[in-house]
């Protein structure tokens, strides 16, 4: 299937193309957010606290009369640069330990997926708490944190394509050859990895956004006055009736960015299994 063929298939269903908008919208804010925000993300304005929506507030602002449109603006760039900088790292970091040590096989194999096992067994946020407690909370421990979880989990989905290739024809043929090991692992097994790794990768990245925004609704992700969204529902959880909307706003802004990213990895996996 060519490039044409698997673009076609992924827009092929609305709620993908729907999703796809939603992230593509959530980057441009990104991007582009000293721009778009008509306020400093941290500036606090004394005559309009609380303040409901209106044109001089797009979403409002908080209780501390800071623009709540200008801190989804700009936390958006927190966010997607902590979620995908952490997916890429454990995305890479997998890959490269699934494919070469199920391909080499024996102590080495049985030693790493058994630590992996240790680390699996504990839950994320319990795995997140032992790791900020010790580095402390910040945007560093917050991508330390998205390494050290999903590492394990690229490492386990790409084990489980290895093996079921390791006895393929190709490979022996390979070997035989006398190809390199470097062939073997990246121009022979690699390829054939690479449509399982794209919806993981896409699976993992929206995990790792819910993942920053529940630490950072717990205190222990990027701290204040950085405009995080999930320290945002966490400042705002007893304004539910004075502001209720800075409380709606966040909240919505993760849940929109979690679906859209969610659609986006359907859409990658019927587009490749097409």
């Amino acid at each position: 299937m060519n490039v044409r063929q698997v673009g076609r298939a992924f827009f092929a269903d609305p709620a993908t193309a729907a999703g796809t908008i939603i992230v593509i919208t959530f980057l441009v804010l990104a991007l582009f957010g000293p721009i778009i925000a008509p306020y400093s993300p941290t500036k606090q304005h004394s005559n309009a606290i609380r303040q409901p929506p209106s044109l001089n507030h797009l979403f409002g602002t908080d209780r501390l009369g800071r623009d709540l449109f200008s801190r989804v603006v700009y936390g958006a760039r927190d966010i997607l640069a902590l979620a995908g900088g952490g997916t890429a790292l454990a995305v890479v970091l997998g890959t490269l330990i699934g494919v070469s040590t199920t391909y080499l096989g024996g102590w080495i194999e049985e030693l790493v997926f058994r630590l992996f096992d240790g680390i699996l067994a504990l839950p994320a946020l319990l795995l997140a708490l032992l790791l900020l407690g010790a580095v402390g909370p910040s945007r560093t421990g917050v991508l330390l944190v998205i390494v050290v979880v999903y590492t394990p989990i690229v490492a386990r989905v790409v084990r489980s394509v290895v093996l079921s290739l390791k006895p393929r024809g190709f490979i022996e043929a390979a070997r035989m050859r006398n190809e390199r090991l470097s062939y073997i692992l990246w121009r022979e097994l690699l390829p054939l990895v690479a449509p399982t790794l794209a919806v993981e990768a896409a699976l993992r990245f929206s995990y790792a956004i819910f993942l920053v925004a529940s630490l950072g609704f717990l205190g222990i992700g990027v701290q204040p006055p950085n405009p995080d969204w999930g320290l945002m529902v966490l400042e705002a959880r007893n304004e539910a009736v004075l502001a209720p909307w800075s409380l709606y706003v966040p909240a919505t802004a993760i849940a929109l960015l979690v679906i859209g990213v969610n659609l986006m990895a359907e859409g990658v996996r019927r587009a490749l299994n097409t």
